[in-house]
C-alpha cells in the first residue's frame, strides 16, 4: 500500500493533492531551510481556530503551515513580505487547505480506516532526510532535523498520521481514472478547431473622468485597496571595506627566518633541469619504430602522426619527476638522457609506446642564500600580512559578538562608513534603477536576517580584502503612506473608474446586439469614440503556439456559436465585446495523426478526471462534518502574523 502511495504522489494528480498539504511535517521533511521564526507559540484570541467534527486545529498548527506557506512562496520572491502574502490570499488559502485535510482525516477514520504508529514509523524510516552515513535511517538525525525546526516528535508523529488519512481516502478515488473515448474526440477536436467572429476593445482611457479626484474620493479608494500599494520590505547597509593597509607596520622579516626558509625547501633551490618535447603515443612497439624509421628518413614527427591520423602533443617545461608521474619512469629517464634534437624511443609508458623530440633544454643553476633572500622576504611578507588579517577578522568577529559598534571598528581601522540606498531583499535599489556596489551582493541576503546595529564582518576577497558591515535602518513592509503615493493612486483611481464605465458599456453593447443590432451599430451608439471592431479567424492551437492568449481569447474559444459577451482584459486596462459567428471543427477519426490527438487527450483529461473527483469528494466530506470556525482565533493568528493590534 505505501509503495502505491509514494508512486501515486509522483503523478500529476497527487502533486496536486500533497500541495495541498501543507502540514508541520513538511516543514520538518522537505523545508529545512525554512527559519524559525519564533511565532509558533499560542496567541491571543483562544489556542483554536477551528474544530472539525472532533478536531481540533490549533491556532500554532496555523501559524506554522502559514509561515511554511510563505517561506515556500519567497524562495521564489525574495521581495515577498508576510503582509503581502496575507493581502493576496495567502493565509486564507492556507487555512481552507489545513481544514480540508483534517476533513479528509476525520471522514477517513469515519469510514473506518487508521494511521497506526507502525505506518507512521515506515513513512518516518523510508524519508532520505533522515539517513546517515550508512544509507540507514538515524534517529538522531530525525530528531536533530525536527529540533531544529521548533518542532517536537509528537507534533511531527501526529500531522503525519493525519497526512496519510488523508491519502488513504483519495489515492483510490483518482487512481487509473480514464476519461472516456467519445468524450475525449470531443475535446481533441476543440483543439484542432477554428473559430470566426469579431472583436470590438473598449480602452478604460476613452470613459476615465476628466480632472483630479477629491481628497474625499481619493482616501476612501486608498482605504479600499490599501493591499494594492503594499511596500516589500527595504533595508539601508552601512559598510567599510578595508584591506592590508589597515594593519599598520608589521615587524620586519629578519635575515635568520629567511635563512630558515632557506633551508626548510633546500629543494626549491638546488640546481635542475626543465625540459620541452613534442610526443607522439603509439599502441605498438612496431608501429612507434616504423614512425622514427620516417622521422629519421626527413619527416617531421607531426606529418608522420597526420599521416596515420593521430597528432602530437607538446609538453613544455617540465622536470623529469613530474614528467615521470604522467608517462613512466622509463620515458622520463629516457627522454631527459637525450640532448635538444634527438628523437627518442620506442619507449614503454603509461599509455603505450612513446616517441619524443627534444625540443628545449633548460638548465636551471643552483640558487645560493644570497641569490633567493629577495623572493623569500617577499613570499614571508605577504603571508605574514595575511596572517595578521585573518587575525584581526577573527578579532573583529569575537569583539561584534561582544557589543563592538560599527563606528568604533570604523574607526580603529581608519575607514569611512558608507550607505546604500534603500534595497530590497533581492539586491535591488528600491525604486531606482541600478545596483548596489559589487561587493554588497554576497552580503544583502544575510543583511535582512539581521536586525538593526548587528554589525558582521564578510570576505570580498579572502585574505586580501574585507568589509565590515550592519543593517543601519529597517523599513518594514506596509502600505505607502497616500501622501506619498498620492499621483500613483489617482492614477490607479482614474483607471478603476475607466474600467468601470468601460464595462457598463460593454453590457449595453452586448444588449443592444441581443436587440439585434450588428456590433459595429452597436459600438457606434456609445457617446464616446472607439476603436472599430476587428475581424477574427483564430486556430486554437496556433493561438497557444503564439502565446498571445488572454481572458478575451479564453472567452471566444468557450462561447456558444451566435452568441456575443464582454470580458476584461486587466494587462491591457480594456474590456472586449466579442462575437462568435462560426466554429469550423475537423474530423480527427479519418486520419491516424487525429487518432493519436485523440488517444493523448484522452490521457492528459484522465489525469484531471481524477483531480475532479478529488476536489468533489474533499467537498463532500467538508459538507457531512460539522465545521466551526473561530474567528477571534483566525483573526489573532493573522495579527501577530503581521504585527497588527486590533
Amino acid at each position: 500500500m505505501l509503495q502505491l502511495f509514494r508512486g501515486f504522489f509522483k503523478s500529476k494528480i497527487g502533486i496536486v493533492v500533497t500541495l495541498a498539504f501543507l502540514g508541520l511535517i513538511a516543514v520538518a521533511f522537505a523545508s529545512s531551510d525554512v527559519a524559525n521564526t519564533g511565532m509558533f507559540g499560542g496567541v491571543a484570541g483562544g489556542d483554536r481556530v477551528a474544530v472539525v467534527g472532533d478536531r481540533t486545529i490549533a491556532t500554532s498548527d496555523l501559524q506554522q503551515n502559514v509561515n511554511n506557506a510563505y517561506q515556500q512562496a519567497r524562495s521564489q520572491d525574495p521581495t515577498l513580505s508576510i503582509e503581502a502574502f496575507i493581502a493576496q490570499g495567502g493565509f486564507d488559502n492556507v487555512l481552507d487547505q489545513v481544514i480540508s485535510r483534517n476533513a479528509l482525516a476525520e471522514f477517513a477514520e469515519l469510514l473506518g480506516l487508521r494511521a497506526g504508529q507502525r505506518l507512521v514509523d515506515s513513512e518516518i524510516t523510508n524519508e532520505p532526510g533522515f539517513r546517515g552515513a550508512d544509507g540507514e535511517f538515524d534517529p538522531d538525525a530525525f530528531r536533530a532535523a525536527i529540533r531544529g525546526q521548533g518542532l517536537t516528535e509528537s507534533a511531527v508523529r501526529n500531522d503525519l498520521a493525519l497526512s496519510l488519512l488523508a491519502r488513504q481516502t483519495v489515492v483510490p478515488l483518482s487512481y487509473q481514472s480514464r476519461m472516456p473515448r467519445s468524450f475525449a474526440r470531443t475535446y481533441a477536436q476543440l483543439l484542432n478547431e477554428t473559430r470566426i467572429g469579431d472583436a470590438v476593445r473598449l480602452p478604460a482611457s476613452a470613459f476615465a473622468p476628466d480632472g483630479e479626484p477629491t481628497n474625499a474620493q481619493l482616501q476612501a479608494y486608498y482605504e479600499e485597496n490599501e493591499a494594492r500599494f503594499i511596500r516589500p520590505e527595504r533595508r539601508i547597509i552601512r559598510y567599510a571595506a578595508f584591506d592590508e593597509s589597515a594593519l599598520g607596520d608589521l615587524p620586519p622579516v629578519t635575515q635568520a627566518q629567511i635563512a630558515a626558509r632557506y633551508e626548510a625547501n633546500a629543494v626549491l633551490y638546488q640546481a635542475g633541469e626543465e625540459r620541452s618535447f613534442t610526443q607522439l603515443v603509439l599502441p605498438t612497439q612496431a608501429a612507434a619504430q616504423a614512425v622514427i624509421n620516417e622521422v629519421n628518413g626527413g619527416t617531421s614527427l607531426e606529418a608522420s602522426a597526420r599521416s596515420k591520423g593521430l597528432s602530437t602533443t607538446n609538453v613544455t617545461e617540465v622536470e623529469q619527476a613530474d614528467f615521470a608521474t604522467t608517462t613512466s619512469e622509463a620515458v622520463a629517464e629516457a627522454a631527459f638522457d637525450g640532448e635538444e634534437g634527438d628523437l627518442v624511443g620506442p619507449v614503454r609508458g603509461t599509455l603505450g609506446w612513446y616517441v619524443l623530440s627534444v625540443t628545449d633544454v633548460n638548465v636551471i643553476a643552483a640558487r645560493s642564500l644570497a641569490d633567493a633572500s629577495d623572493e623569500i622576504r617577499e613570499t614571508l611578507e605577504t603571508e605574514r600580512r595575511s596572517e595578521a588579517l585573518n587575525e584581526l577578522t577573527e578579532r573583529f568577529e569575537d569583539e561584534f559578538a561582544r557589543g563592538k559598534s560599527l563606528e568604533e571598528a570604523a574607526e580603529e581601522l581608519g575607514v569611512e562608513i558608507q550607505s546604500t540606498p534603500q534595497l530590497l531583499a533581492n539586491g535591488q535599489v528600491y525604486g531606482q534603477r541600478g545596483q548596489p556596489p559589487e561587493e554588497l551582493a554576497r552580503v544583502v541576503s544575510f543583511a535582512f536576517d539581521l536586525g538593526e546595529n548587528e554589525p558582521q564582518i564578510a570576505a570580498i576577497v579572502p585574505d586580501v580584502a574585507y568589509m565590515i558591515f550592519d543593517v543601519g535602518e529597517i523599513f518594514t513592509s506596509s502600505a505607502a503612506p497616500l501622501s506619498e503615493i498620492r499621483e500613483q493612486v489617482a492614477l490607479q483611481w482614474r483607471r478603476d473608474r475607466g474600467m468601470t464605465a468601460a464595462s457598463e458599456a460593454a453590457a449595453r453593447i452586448v444588449e443592444r446586439m441581443e436587440g439585434g443590432m450588428s456590433l459595429a451599430d452597436a459600438v457606434a451608439a456609445e457617446d464616446v469614440s472607439l476603436p472599430a471592431p476587428d475581424r477574427l479567424s483564430l486556430n486554437r492551437q496556433e493561438l497557444a503556439a503564439s502565446g498571445q492568449v488572454n481572458r478575451a481569447t479564453v472567452l471566444f474559444f468557450s462561447m456558444a456559436e451566435g452568441t456575443a459577451k464582454r470580458v476584461s482584459v486587466e494587462e491591457t486596462n480594456s474590456w472586449f465585446v466579442v462575437q462568435l459567428n462560426e466554429i469550423q471543427a475537423p474530423d480527427l477519426s479519418d486520419t491516424e495523426e487525429g487518432r493519436a490527438q485523440i488517444e493523448n487527450t484522452m490521457r492528459q483529461l484522465s489525469d484531471q478526471l481524477g483531480e475532479e473527483y478529488v476536489a468533489q469528494f474533499v467537498a463532500g466530506a467538508e459538507a457531512s462534518l460539522d465545521i466551526e470556525r473561530n474567528e477571534d482565533g483566525i483573526n489573532a493568528v493573522r495579527d501577530q502574523l503581521t504585527g497588527a493590534t486590533r
